[in-house]
C-alpha cells in the first residue's frame, strides 16, 4: 500500500505547542471537545461530507463526498491510526460515496468505490466501470460468498465480484440516462422518488430507499409527496411505500444479517407528520410505526437535508448496543426489534451536528460529520444578509465518550398521526411511540362539522396486545388537550374514530430539562454583556487550499469599535497576525453583520421570514437590543450543513432551512449572557468571537494571539447545550391596540420549561379572550382556553408540566388595548 500526504500535525506526546497571551503561555490541547483539528478533511467541491466511518485493519477508514459527483471528484479515502495520525490514500478517486460493507467471506471492507483487504491494501473500482453516487451495499441474493451489490443514489444497481472486482450492471444509473428538458439531475424513471439512501438484503429481496423527490415543487416545500421504499426479488421491483426513507439495515449491520432468511430488516424514514419506522418480517411482510421528531431541520421534500441517518451497533460483540440517529435525536434501538417484539425504543438526547456515519472505535464513539459546505445550496435567507459560505468545504470526525448520546439536549419531541385527514370509522392510525418521556400530551382536533368520538389504545408490552386507554368525545370544529400521567403505560399508542371524521392528532412529549441558568465553565472567557473590553472579530474559512480561518479582529471599548488587525488560525489553533489587506477587505465586505434583519420591540423579537410570515420570539436582557441594532452581534449563520444557527437576545436557536419550513420549526438551544460578536464553522469546530481578555487565560477553549489583540472561543456546536437552559420573557401584545377577531402574531412557546402567561386589557368593558395553540408549527391552531376578562384585571395561566406545543396566539372579541406576557424560567 502506498501512503502519501501523512499529516502529523500535533504530536500525541506532550509537546509544548501553545499560544502566548498577555499573561503567559498556555498549552493548547490536541483536541477540543472531541475534535482533532488536524484530522479535518477538505475537497474542492460545494460540500465535503463524511460518507462512511468504519474500523478495519487496525485503523479507522473514512470517505468523504461532494454534492453530485457520479464520476469522481477531489474527495479522498482516509485512514486514521490509533494515535490519531491521518493517511490520505493515493488510490482516491472521490465521488459522492456513502456505502460501506464488511464482506466476511473475502475478509474485505467495501467502502465507496474501494475494496480494502485485512492488511489495508486498497483496490479501486473505477467510475467508468461503475458510475453513480454510491449509497449502499448489500449481500448478494444468490452468490453471497462471491459477489456483493452496489446501489447508487440515482437507482443504478450493480453486482460486483469480490475477488476480481468485475462489475455487472443490473440497472443503469440515472446520471447515464439523457434528461428531458426541465428534469433535475436526480431523476430516474425506475422507481418513484429520488435521492437514494439505504440498501440492504435479506428474506429473498434487496430493499432500497429514496428520501426525496426530483421536482421543482419539492425544492421549496416540505409536505408534498416524496420518496419511496422499494424491494427487488432478483427480477422485479415492488414499491412498498411512498414516503421519504433513509436507512435500511438489520441486526447484522454492515456485515449483513447472519440469518438472512429470518432476521428482520429495518427501515427509517419520515413524512411531514413524524418519523417513520418499518420492519420486515419474512412471513408477515412490512409493519410501520411512527416516532416524534426532535428537529425539523431534516425535513424538505427534496431529501437533501438528511445526509445518512443510521442504525448501528456501537456496543461490543458480546453486548450489542444499537444507536439510531434520526431527525436530530439519538435513540436506543433494541437489537431484537420485530413487529411481534417492538418494545424498547427510547429517546436518548437531542443533537445539532449533521452526522453521516458513526462507529465505536478504541472504546469511544466517532461521528463522521457534514460541517461546512461552501455552497450552502438552498439554505438562503435575508436574516443572513448576503453572507457567503466558507471559502472551501471541510468537515471532521467527532470523538466522544460512549455515553455522550445520553448527555446532550433535552429529548423533547413531537409528531402527528393525522393532519387534517379524512379518517374512516373503525380504522386505526399507525402506532405512535408512547414510552420514554416523563411528560406527555396530545392535541386532538375534530376538523369536521359533526361531533365525533375517538378511542385511544395502547400496546403495553410491544406484543400487539392492545387495550383501551380512554375514549374522547370532540364536538365538530373543536379541539381537546389530552394529558397522560405515569399510570398511562404503553410502548405504543394508536387511535381510531368511531365515526367518519376529519381530524388532526399530534403527540407532544417533554423530557426534564435539568440544566442550570448559568453557563458551563467551558465558556469562561466569553465576554459578558457588562465587560468593559471585548475582543470581537469577523470570521471566514479561507479558500484556495489555505485551510485556515481568517479573523478580522476588533475591540469594543466603551461601546466603540476599533480595528486591531487581520489574523489567521490553522490546525495548531494559533492566531497569527498576517499582512494581507486583500483578504481582510474581502471578509469585511462579504461577512459584515447585516442590520435590521429582525425587529426588537417592546413585546418581543419580530421576525418576518422570506415568505412574509410573521413570528415572535422571547426577549432577553435589554442590553442586547442596542447591540443588535448596532450590528455588533451576528444573528444568523450556517454552521452545520443546510441549517442555520440563529442568535438573538441572548438565545441560540436551531433554524431549519426555508424549504424545511424555516422559522415555523425553530428550536431554542440555550440562553446566555455573552457578547458574542460572530460565529462560524471551521474544521468541525464552532468558533465564536467576543472574548474578555481578562478572563481568557485558564480555559483551553479560548485561543488568544501572541499580541493579545485577537481571540476566539473554540468547541463544537453541541457544546451549546451546556450554555444555559432556554429562558426569556415577552409576548405577542404589550399595551397593543388589538382589533376584534384578529389573532395576534404567533409567539414561540415550544421547548421552554416553566411557562406563565399573564393577560390584561384596558377597555371599559369585559372582553372575551381566546388562547390558541399550534402544536405542530403547520398552522394547526387549536383552542386551549377561553375566558372573559374585566377591565384593568389580570388573568394568569400557568401551563402544566405536561403542556408542550410550538406556538401560541391570542384573540379578543372586541377592540381593546391588551398585554399578553409570557415568562419562561
Amino acid at each position: 500500500m502506498k501512503n502519501v500526504n501523512r499529516i502529523v500535525g500535533l504530536c500525541v506526546l506532550s509537546t509544548l505547542l501553545g499560544c502566548t497571551s498577555q499573561k503567559g503561555i498556555k498549552e493548547i490541547p490536541e483536541s477540543i471537545s472531541g475534535i482533532y483539528p488536524r484530522l479535518a478533511y477538505y475537497n474542492n467541491e460545494g460540500e465535503c461530507g463524511t460518507g462512511a466511518v468504519v474500523p478495519w485493519a487496525d485503523r479507522l477508514w473514512v470517505i468523504t463526498y461532494g454534492p453530485h459527483l457520479p464520476f469522481g471528484s477531489s474527495d479522498k479515502l482516509y485512514s486514521v491510526s490509533s494515535d490519531y495520525q491521518q493517511t490520505v490514500h493515493s488510490e482516491s478517486i472521490g465521488g459522492t460515496p456513502a456505502n460501506r460493507m464488511i464482506h466476511r467471506e473475502s475478509n474485505q471492507l467495501f467502502i465507496g468505490p474501494y475494496a480494502v483487504d485485512a492488511e489495508g491494501k486498497v483496490r479501486v473500482i473505477p467510475y467508468k466501470a461503475m458510475p453513480g453516487r454510491h449509497t449502499g451495499n448489500a449481500r448478494h441474493l444468490t452468490d453471497p460468498a462471491g459477489k456483493i451489490y452496489y446501489a447508487t443514489m440515482e437507482e443504478g444497481f450493480y453486482s460486483v465480484d469480490v475477488n476480481t472486482l468485475q462489475v455487472d450492471t443490473l440497472y443503469l444509473d440515472g446520471n447515464c440516462v439523457p434528461k428531458k428538458k426541465g428534469e433535475l439531475a436526480q431523476s430516474n424513471a425506475l422507481l418513484p422518488g429520488a435521492h437514494g439512501k439505504g440498501f440492504y438484503s435479506g428474506q429473498g429481496v434487496t430493499v432500497y430507499s429514496n428520501n426525496g423527490e426530483a421536482s421543482h415543487e419539492a425544492l421549496e416545500k416540505f409536505d408534498v409527496e416524496a420518496g419511496a421504499l422499494a424491494e427487488w426479488n432478483g427480477k422485479d421491483w415492488k414499491v412498498v411505500r411512498r414516503n421519504q426513507f433513509v436507512e435500511v439495515t438489520g441486526p447484522g449491520g454492515i456485515y449483513g444479517n447472519a440469518n438472512p432468511e429470518t432476521d428482520p430488516i429495518w427501515a427509517t424514514g419520515w413524512d411531514h407528520k413524524s418519523v417513520l419506522l418499518g420492519v420486515r418480517d419474512a412471513k408477515k411482510g412490512w409493519t410501520f410505526y411512527r416516532l416524534p421528531k426532535a428537529s425539523h431541520s431534516y425535513d424538505g421534500a427534496h431529501g437533501w437535508n438528511t445526509e445518512w441517518p443510521r442504525i448501528r451497533n456501537v456496543g461490543t460483540e458480546k453486548e450489542p448496543e444499537y444507536l439510531m440517529t434520526m431527525h436530530g435525536m439519538f435513540w436506543h434501538f433494541p437489537a431484537t426489534f420485530t413487529a411481534d417484539h417492538s418494545a424498547g425504543i427510547r429517546p436518548r438526547s437531542a443533537y445539532l451536528k449533521v452526522i453521516g456515519d458513526f462507529a465505536r472505535w478504541n472504546d469511544q464513539l466517532v461521528f463522521g460529520c457534514d460541517d461546512s459546505a461552501q455552497k450552502e445550496f438552498l439554505n438562503k435567507r435575508k436574516a443572513k444578509g448576503n453572507i457567503e459560505g466558507p471559502g472551501q468545504s471541510n468537515s471532521n470526525l467527532w470523538f466522544t465518550s460512549v455515553s455522550k448520546p445520553d448527555e446532550l439536549g433535552p429529548a423533547t419531541a413531537e409528531g402527528a398521526v393525522w393532519v387534517k385527514e379524512n379518517v374512516k370509522a373503525g380504522v386505526y392510525s399507525e402506532p405512535f411511540l408512547f414510552a420514554g418521556w416523563p411528560q406527555r400530551c396530545a392535541w386532538l382536533k375534530n376538523e369536521g362539522k359533526q361531533d365525533a368520538s375517538f378511542v385511544l389504545e395502547v400496546d403495553v408490552d410491544g406484543n400487539n396486545q392492545w387495550q383501551t386507554l380512554r375514549e374522547v368525545d370532540v364536538p365538530g370544529g373543536e379541539a381537546t388537550f389530552i394529558t397522560f400521567d405515569a399510570k398511562d403505560k404503553g410502548e405504543w399508542i394508536r387511535v381510531k374514530a368511531n365515526d367518519n371524521a376529519c381530524a388532526t392528532l399530534s403527540f407532544s412529549y417533554t423530557s426534564d430539562d435539568d440544566r442550570q441558568n448559568q453557563s458551563d465553565r467551558m465558556f469562561e472567557g466569553l465576554a459578558q454583556l457588562e465587560s468593559e473590553k471585548v475582543i470581537g472579530g469577523l470570521l471566514y474559512g479561507l479558500g484556495d487550499n489555505r485551510r485556515a480561518l481568517g479573523v478580522v479582529s476588533n475591540e469594543w471599548v466603551d461601546g466603540k469599535q476599533v480595528a486591531t488587525g487581520y489574523y489567521e488560525m490553522g490546525d495548531e489553533l494559533k492566531l497569527v497576525k498576517k499582512d494581507d489587506p486583500k483578504t481582510s477587505e474581502f471578509i469585511v465586505k462579504k461577512f459584515a453583520i447585516p442590520q435590521s434583519v429582525v425587529t426588537i420591540d417592546d413585546c418581543s423579537v419580530l421576525v418576518v421570514d422570506d415568505r412574509g410570515r410573521r413570528w415572535r420570539l422571547p426577549l432577553g436582557v435589554d442590553e442586547y437590543r442596542d447591540l443588535t441594532d448596532q450590528g455588533q452581534l451576528r444573528v444568523c449563520r450556517e454552521v452545520a450543513t443546510e441549517r442555520d444557527l440563529f442568535s438573538c437576545m441572548g438565545t441560540f436557536y436551531e433554524l431549519p432551512a426555508e424549504n424545511a419550513d424555516g422559522y415555523a420549526k425553530i428550536r431554542p438551544i440555550a440562553t446566555h449572557n455573552f457578547h458574542i460578536n460572530d460565529y462560524a464553522s471551521y474544521r468541525g469546530m464552532l468558533v465564536m468571537t467576543g472574548i474578555d481578555p481578562a478572563e481568557a487565560d485558564d480555559n483551553q477553549h479560548i485561543v488568544v494571539s501572541e499580541d493579545g489583540k485577537a481571540a476566539v472561543w473554540v468547541g463544537v456546536i453541541d457544546d451549546l447545550w451546556s450554555m444555559g437552559k432556554p429562558v426569556g420573557q415577552g409576548g405577542p401584545w404589550k399595551d397593543t391596540e388589538v382589533k376584534a377577531g384578529v389573532p395576534s402574531d404567533p409567539y414561540l412557546i415550544g421547548f421552554y420549561d416553566k411557562k406563565l402567561l399573564t393577560v390584561e386589557q384596558q377597555s371599559d368593558k369585559a372582553v372575551n379572550m381566546t388562547i390558541e395553540i399550534d402544536p405542530t408549527g403547520n398552522g394547526d391552531w387549536m383552542v386551549y382556553d377561553a375566558f372573559s376578562l374585566a377591565p384593568d384585571t389580570k388573568k394568569e395561566v400557568r401551563f402544566p408540566k405536561e403542556f408542550q406545543a410550538r406556538w401560541i396566539r391570542l384573540t379578543a372579541d372586541a377592540d381593546t388595548k391588551a398585554t399578553a406576557w409570557l415568562v419562561y424560567e
